[in-house]
């Protein structure tokens, strides 16, 4: 029986709620026993690009040496900026590749579109073991296998279900508890190790991970230590460096609950993150109300 899906976020206007978003909410403690679970946090989601952390990790597991921003974009969903597209063209170029090898949509070209740095890694990958850079996106391509091996054990879970992200590469089917899992192992990784490679970069380099004025780089920014990976349909991914994490999904997949809960889910953990912009509703050209956390 499914464990129903509690609201985690009001749309208030005027005073009047008007609108609930409902989503499931796991927290890790620092030991890694759950200390908060709401809703559903162990039937598998898709975790859009709250994966690409692992898939990174997968990437140097391979024998890819990638390090610095070059890293954490490989992790991240940039903005497309001018340096986010450069760094792209140039880690192909790296390679003896050019903007017509990658797989990733335009937007509106393929290095603007925010998965090509995840992209870029993948076809580096590739070239460095000898892979075909033509069919990379196929699920049973080995770089593919790779990664989901990686993917299983940063979760601790057998992948539920394998399906096509909007980029589309392969995409992997896990639990929130999972997810809060892996983000939680990366922070407390081995130095040198790929996990804590990647959570280092991303960490040393967040404006490569999202961009300007984006969640994850303000809240990498703006707390020390802490790593954040958002995704699409509304999923968030958190770890502390004590090891404290938390990863949520909002069930309709709106993006505008999403920082709300995040940002009331570390408070509830004693960390603020201020800086984080808040979601206000709009009425007549002026600012009538939010979208507030309930949690």
């Amino acid at each position: 029986m499914s464990v129903p899906s509690p609201v985690l976020a009001e749309v208030v206007r005027s005073g009047f709620v008007e609108g609930r978003h409902h989503g499931s909410l796991v927290v890790l403690a620092a030991d890694g026993s759950v200390e908060r679970a709401l809703g559903d946090v162990e039937s598998p989601v898709f975790p859009r690009s709250s994966n690409k952390p692992m898939q990174a990790a997968g990437m140097l597991r391979t024998g890819l040496d990638l390090s610095g921003a070059r890293l954490a974009i490989a992790a991240g969903s940039h903005a497309g900026e001018d340096f986010h597209r450069e760094l792209v063209t140039e880690m192909l170029a790296e390679r003896g590749l050019t903007e017509e090898a990658l797989r990733c949509p335009p937007d509106p070209t393929p290095t603007a579109m925010n998965c090509s740095g995840k992209h870029a890694g993948m076809l580096a990958a590739c070239v460095v073991n000898g892979w075909p850079v033509d069919s990379y996106p196929d699920p049973g391509h080995p770089l593919q296998v790779a990664l989901r091996e990686a993917v299983e054990a940063a979760t601790g879970e057998t992948v539920a279900h394998t399906g096509v992200d909007g980029c589309g590469a392969p995409l992997f089917a896990l639990s929130l508890t999972g997810l809060a899992r892996a983000f939680r192992a990366f922070v407390l990784a081995e130095p040198g190790s790929a996990e804590r490679r990647v959570a280092d970069a991303m960490r040393a380099h967040p404006a490569y991970v999202a961009g300007t004025g984006r969640p994850d780089t303000l809240l990498m920014t703006e707390v020390p230590g802490l790593l954040a990976k958002g995704g699409a349909e509304g999923v968030q991914a958190v770890a502390l460096p004590d090891g404290r994490a938390l990863a949520l999904k909002i069930d309709d997949g709106a993006p505008r609950a999403r920082v709300p809960v995040v940002a009331a889910a570390l408070a509830s953990l004693g960390v603020r993150a201020d800086g984080l912009p808040d979601e206000a509703i709009y009425g007549g050209g002026r600012r009538v109300g939010e979208v507030r956390a309930v949690i």
